[in-house]
């Protein structure tokens, strides 16, 4: 049985989440414990459920309410996932739903799921797998597409971790997530502090064996396929920003300058196409 609330209108305070928060005040909602955020499609749903995220509640449209919770049902009986239990499914016919702006109601259901406090940079670097880990620094990436498209290709392509600074998007912004197809509740990330990355993020990944490769363009840049890559026992793979790149201490300080090769006078690519090129060719354990 589920716990169904018809509405007629968004006036009750649980409904805050969809109607009344941004991004920032979801992140920020129960401070301070860590906040909420929004799901956005069954798949999407069922991911963050199978990884353990708790829902707060659901808001669902009427006319797609029996499709939606049968796909949940299914895929959480079929991953032996804990089901909805007595969380409150909130159902609105599609005329009421249309008074909330940017919310994309052709993906039916949305859920509004606690969030988990991240792992510290030391406790994340000492889960990883101890021969040959591969984990990807994400700098000041700020679309949210683009993160998503990241940890798509992260989780896809032998990536064993993420570690996000604080200036970036947020992985669990709704777009991420879904542009992401649910893989930012499967490969584990953390954050880490803008400022402390910028100033000794580094060092303190060299104090924990890594050797780090930064994707720019340099006099002394190698290619991503050049075997001295693939003999680093723990390597981590820096991205940067869309438009300037990486900060320029980030590439003095780092082991390695690496690029993709191009042609036809093309000097770069999207940082979501060139991570999955590099997460293809350095993800490979040899």
């Amino acid at each position: 049985m589920h716990n169904l609330i018809f509405l007629n209108d968004f006036n009750a305070p649980d409904l805050a989440p969809y109607v009344k928060f941004n991004e920032a005040q979801l992140f920020h909602a129960r401070e301070p414990q860590p906040g909420l955020f929004i799901a956005e499609s069954p798949k999407v749903i069922e991911r963050a459920l199978r990884a353990g995220y708790r829902p707060a509640s659901l808001l669902v449209e009427e006319k797609v309410l029996g499709r939606d919770l049968a796909e949940l049902d299914r895929e959480m009986a079929a991953n032996q996932t804990t089901g909805l239990a007595q969380t409150p499914i909130y159902v609105a016919k599609r005329e009421l739903l249309q008074q909330l702006s940017g919310y994309n109601l052709l993906r039916g259901a949305l859920a509004a799921m606690h969030r988990i406090t991240r792992p510290s940079l030391t406790t994340f670097l000492a889960a990883l797998p101890a021969q040959y880990p591969r984990i990807a620094i994400l700098e000041s990436v700020v679309n949210p597409a683009n993160i998503g498209a990241i940890f798509r290709s992260a989780a896809a392509l032998g990536i064993d971790g993420i570690i996000v600074t604080s200036d970036s998007a947020d992985p669990f912004y709704r777009r991420a997530s879904r542009v992401a197809m649910g893989t930012v509740f499967q490969i584990p990330w953390t954050y880490v502090d803008a400022q402390t990355w910028y100033t000794t993020g580094i060092e303190r990944l060299h104090q924990a064996g890594f050797q780090t490769a930064a994707m720019a363009l340099r006099h002394n840049t190698i290619k991503i396929d050049d075997p001295q890559l693939h003999q680093v026992e723990k390597l981590a793979i820096i991205l940067g920003s869309e438009g300037p790149g990486l900060r320029e201490t980030t590439i003095d300080h780092s082991d390695f300058t690496i690029k993709i090769p191009m042609t036809a006078g093309v000097d770069s690519l999207n940082v979501a196409a060139a991570s999955a090129l590099a997460f293809w060719e350095l993800g490979q354990r040899r």
